[in-house]
C-alpha cells in the first residue's frame, strides 16, 4: 500500500518549532512549504493568523528573526566581490587580461535591493525610510497663529460674554 502524498494539515508542535526554525534562519515560508511533509503555505499562514493557534506568537518571533538574518545578508552580499570580475582568455587558452562581469554586479544589486525593499516593508520602524510631516496653514502659515490670545484671556472673553448673557436675559425677563 503506498504513502499518502497529501499534504499534513493537522498541526503538531514538532512541525511548529521546524517551520519556525527555518523562517529563523531566514527561508521563505514558499520554500519551507515546498518541502516533502509540509503543509501548504496557506494553511501554515491561516495559523499564524489565528492569534489562539499555538504557532501564532512563535511564527511572528520567527519572521522577525528572519527578517534580521535578511539585513545581515546584505552586508555579505555587499561585501562580497568575487566574481566581479572575470579572466578573459584568448583563443590559445592564454589569459589576455580581467573584465568586469556586470551580470554578477546587476544580480548582486538586485538581490541587495530586494533584500532593502522587503526590510522596508516588513520591519518599516527599523528599516523603513523616516518620514517626518509638518502640518501649515494656508499658503505655509501656522495651524496656530502665533497671535492667539493666551488661556486666561480666552477665560476672561468667555466669562464676559456669559456674564452679558445673563444680563440681557434678566433684563428680558422683568
Amino acid at each position: 500500500m503506498s504513502k499518502p502524498r497529501g499534504r499534513p494539515t493537522i498541526y503538531n508542535e514538532k512541525l511548529g518549532d521546524t517551520i519556525c526554525e527555518r523562517l529563523a534562519n531566514g527561508e521563505s515560508l514558499n520554500a519551507i512549504c515546498k518541502t516533502e511533509g509540509m503543509p501548504s503555505e496557506m494553511t501554515v499562514r491561516r495559523w499564524a493568523h489565528d492569534p489562539k493557534h499555538p504557532i501564532s506568537s512563535k511564527y511572528t518571533q520567527a519572521r522577525e528573526v528572519g527578517y534580521l538574518k535578511i539585513a545581515d545578508e546584505l552586508l555579505d552580499i555587499s561585501d562580497d566581490g568575487s566574481n566581479d570580475w572575470m579572466e578573459r582568455t584568448g583563443k590559445d587558452g592564454e589569459s589576455v587580461g580581467w573584465q568586469v562581469n556586470g551580470e554578477h554586479i546587476q544580480r548582486s544589486r538586485l538581490r541587495v535591493d530586494t533584500r532593502k525593499w522587503l526590510l522596508a516593508k516588513m520591519l518599516p520602524k527599523v528599516f523603513g525610510d523616516k518620514n517626518s510631516h509638518e502640518h501649515t496653514g494656508k499658503d505655509g502659515a501656522p495651524l496656530i497663529p502665533e497671535d492667539q490670545p493666551s488661556d486666561r484671556a480666552l477665560a476672561r472673553a468667555i466669562l464676559s460674554i456669559l456674564h452679558t448673557a445673563k444680563i440681557e436675559k434678566d433684563d428680558n425677563a422683568a
